[in-house]
C-alpha cells in the first residue's frame, strides 16, 4: 500500500520509504474552515502507518508488529502535537455540541451546513434514524448501546476501570448508576432513563422513548444527536438531519495512536501521561451532566493511572489500559470494530461478548463471529466487474457465509 502526503516539507512516502519532491505542499492553516491542513495530513498518515504496523496473515491473525511503522507513528503524531494547533477540549461534551464544532480538538471533520440556499441544507442525514421516540423527535431509535458497553463504564473504588469483571454487574435501572461508581463518559455517550438527554436539563430520557426495549434494552445513543431546539437541527419528512460536523480525526485519537505505538515499542512509560491526559479530561467533564436540580445523575469516579500506587504499569498492563481507553473515549463513534480487527482480537472479543449478551437479548441467540472470515466484507461482484477484474477476492473472504 503506497501512501502519498504533500506537505510543506513535501515528502512522498511509499513502501520503500521517503523520496523528496518539489511540489508545494499543504499549509499549516487554511483560510477556509474545513480544508485539510498539513497537520491533518500528518495525522492521517500516522493512522495509516499504525494500521500498516500490524502485519496479518490471510486469516487476519497478527503475525508481527513492524517497529519501523510504529516509529513513523511516533514521528507523525509528534508533528501534529508540536504544531500547536490542537489540544483537548476542557470538557469532553464539547466534541459533540454544535456550538463548539471546528474547535481546538477537531483535526479533520466532514463539514455540513443548514440554511445555505439549498432545499434542506447540506445536512448530515446519516444519523437521522438514531433519534429516539420522544414526542420531540418521534423516530427511530437505531444505533443503541449494548448492555456490555454500558457495564464497561463501571469503575472501582480506586477510580480505575474494572477490566476483567466489569460485565458481572448489570447497570440498567436508574438507581444502578448511583449505587456503582462510573466513568463520567457514560452520560455523554448513552441515553439512560431518568438522566438528562444531551445536556438538556429539562429534557429527561424516558424508557418510553425506546422503540423496542423488550428486545434491545432501553438505552439510547446520544453523541451524534442534537437537541430539537438547536439551530443545527432540521426535520426532513419523517426523519432528521443536522449540520453538526462529523469529526473524522480528533486530537484525542492522535494522542492514543501515539500511546499505542509507544507501548508496542516497549516505551510504555512515555505512553502513561498521554493516556492520563484523556482520563483527567474525562474526570473533569461533569458540569454539563447535572440534572435540573443541580445534582449528578450518576456516581462519577475516575482517576488517572499512577504507577506503583494504583497499578503496575507494565507493558502488558499498559496495552490493556490503552485498548480499554479507546473503547471508553470513542464509544458509539464507530471505531471499535476496526480497532479489534487491527489488534487481531475481533473474533475472541466479539464471541465473548455474544456468549453473555445473547443471554440478555434473544435476537443474538444464533450469532457467531467466524475468525478469518468476518473481519472484512466481501467485495461486491459488480465492483469486481466494473474494475475490469482489477479487484480480486482473497481466499479467506471467499469462504461461504
Amino acid at each position: 500500500m503506497a501512501v502519498s502526503v504533500q506537505t510543506n516539507e513535501c515528502f512522498t512516502y511509499g513502501e520503500e520509504g521517503p523520496a523528496t519532491c518539489s511540489r508545494t505542499g499543504l499549509p499549516e492553516t487554511q483560510d477556509q474552515v474545513g480544508r485539510v491542513t498539513k497537520s491533518a495530513a500528518f495525522a492521517y498518515l500516522a493512522k495509516t502507518r499504525l494500521y500498516q504496523a500490524y502485519g496479518q496473515d490471510d486469516k487476519n491473525q497478527v503475525t508481527k508488529i513492524n517497529p519501523q511503522r510504529l516509529e513513523e507513528v511516533v514521528t507523525y503524531t509528534d508533528k501534529v502535537i508540536q504544531s500547536g494547533h490542537y489540544k483537548l477540549f476542557d470538557d469532553f461534551a464539547d466534541n459533540f455540541r454544535f456550538e463548539s464544532e471546528n474547535g481546538v480538538e477537531s483535526v479533520f471533520a466532514i463539514q455540513y451546513s443548514i440554511n445555505d440556499g439549498t432545499d434542506i441544507g447540506r445536512l448530515n442525514m446519516g444519523t437521522g434514524l438514531n433519534y429516539n421516540g420522544s414526542s420531540r423527535y418521534g423516530c427511530c431509535w437505531f444505533h443503541v448501546p449494548s448492555q456490555n458497553l454500558v457495564n464497561a463504564f463501571r469503575t472501582g473504588d480506586d477510580g480505575l476501570p474494572i477490566m476483567n469483571t466489569f460485565n458481572n454487574t448489570v447497570l440498567y435501572n436508574e438507581q444502578d448508576f448511583l449505587q456503582n461508581h462510573v466513568d463520567p463518559r457514560i452520560d455523554h455517550t448513552a441515553a439512560i432513563p431518568g438522566h438528562p438527554f444531551k445536556y438538556g436539563k429539562a429534557f429527561v430520557y424516558n424508557e418510553s422513548f425506546a422503540r423496542a426495549p423488550q428486545i434491545y434494552g432501553h438505552f439510547g445513543t446520544m453523541k451524534e444527536l442534537q437537541l430539537p431546539d438547536c439551530s443545527c437541527f432540521k426535520k426532513v419528512g419523517a426523519f432528521f438531519g443536522s449540520s453538526k460536523n462529523i469529526d473524522v480525526i480528533r486530537y484525542a485519537d492522535v494522542l492514543l495512536w501515539r500511546a499505542e505505538a509507544l507501548i508496542e515499542l516497549g516505551r510504555q512509560a512515555e505512553a502513561l501521561p498521554l493516556i492520563n491526559q484523556i482520563r483527567n479530561r474525562a474526570k473533569n467533564s461533569t458540569e454539563k451532566l447535572k440534572n435540573a436540580a443541580g445534582q449528578y445523575p450518576s456516581d462519577y469516579k475516575l482517576e488517572p493511572y499512577i504507577d506503583g500506587v494504583n497499578c503496575s504499569w507494565t507493558n502488558e498492563f499498559a496495552r490493556k489500559a490503552l485498548q480499554w481507553e479507546r473503547r471508553m473515549e470513542f464509544a458509539m463513534e464507530g471505531y471499535r470494530f476496526f480497532d479489534l480487527v487491527r489488534w487481531g482480537t475481533a473474533a475472541q472479543t466479539l464471541n465473548e461478548y455474544i456468549a453473555i449478551e445473547k443471554t440478555r437479548h434473544s435476537f443474538l441467540a444464533t450469532a457467531i463471529f467466524t475468525k478469518g472470515r468476518d473481519e472484512y466484507l466481501q467485495i461486491s461482484q459488480n465492483q469486481i466487474l466494473l474494475s475490469n477484474n482489477l479487484y480480486t477476492q482473497t481466499m479467506a473472504i471467499k469462504t461461504k457465509r
